[in-house]
């Protein structure tokens, strides 16, 4: 009889604790997400690299090319947007010149010729692997051939302003330092020449190798 008692007084005291409606309820432990910052792939970045510029100058009246090869180096800056555009300057500083014959109406002049040019170009990219783009120059530029030196000591210079385009691609080794390889053309443009009296065809374009560093 004791132990019917104490049996019944049991199912009591859990049905007491069931009706109670839960009050009691474990403490689930908060676990805390990390958050994790975006990645972005924007910001500053410079180079430098080597150039070989080309000049062609084709006289009209004495139907002559003279075709001019020089030695650059390149410097850049630029800041990308995206994973699909930057903005970028460049500015190219002649370290070798070039020379060559001419006879003038009936005059042999030795010529001797420098460059140097600028550009501002948006920069379309397209990533075709994490490391590896494919990218085009779109902007305006001015090339210059200065001081072309002629035999009595004359001195002119030739300039193109206007369009200036390139296409190029780029290969990251490291998170910050890339190497790159392009092609870069000028508007062409027609001059006079006062000192020769004639009139002409002036092209520039540059081929680019390089490294850059993004900050």
């Amino acid at each position: 009889m004791k132990k019917l008692t104490l049996s019944i007084a049991a199912i009591a005291a859990m049905s007491t604790f069931a009706m109670a409606g839960g009050d009691i309820a474990p403490v689930e432990p908060v676990v805390e997400t990390p958050v994790v910052a975006p990645v972005t792939d924007r910001g500053f970045y410079i180079g430098a690299g080597y150039s070989w510029m080309g000049n062609d100058i084709d006289h009209v009246d004495n139907n002559l090319n003279l075709g001019m090869d020089y030695g650059a180096i390149m410097l850049q800056a630029g800041y990308k947007i995206n994973s699909y555009v930057a903005v970028e300057g460049r500015y190219w500083i002649g370290v070798s010149d070039d020379s060559y014959n001419i006879n003038i109406h009936g005059v042999n002049s030795s010529v001797s010729v420098d460059a140097d040019a600028w550009g501002i170009y948006v920069k379309p990219m397209y990533p075709v692997t994490d490391a590896f783009n494919v990218y085009a120059l779109l902007g305006y530029g001015s090339a210059t051939a200065n001081d072309i030196t002629l035999n009595d000591g004359s001195k002119v210079s030739l300039d193109i302003d206007g369009f200036s385009w390139g296409i190029g691609a780029d290969y990251a080794f490291t998170d910050n330092w890339s190497v790159f390889l392009d092609y870069v053309a000028f508007d062409d443009s027609t001059w006079d020449n006062s000192v020769s009296s004639l009139t002409g065809d002036h092209t520039f374009d540059t081929i680019n190798l390089g490294v850059t560093y993004k900050f």
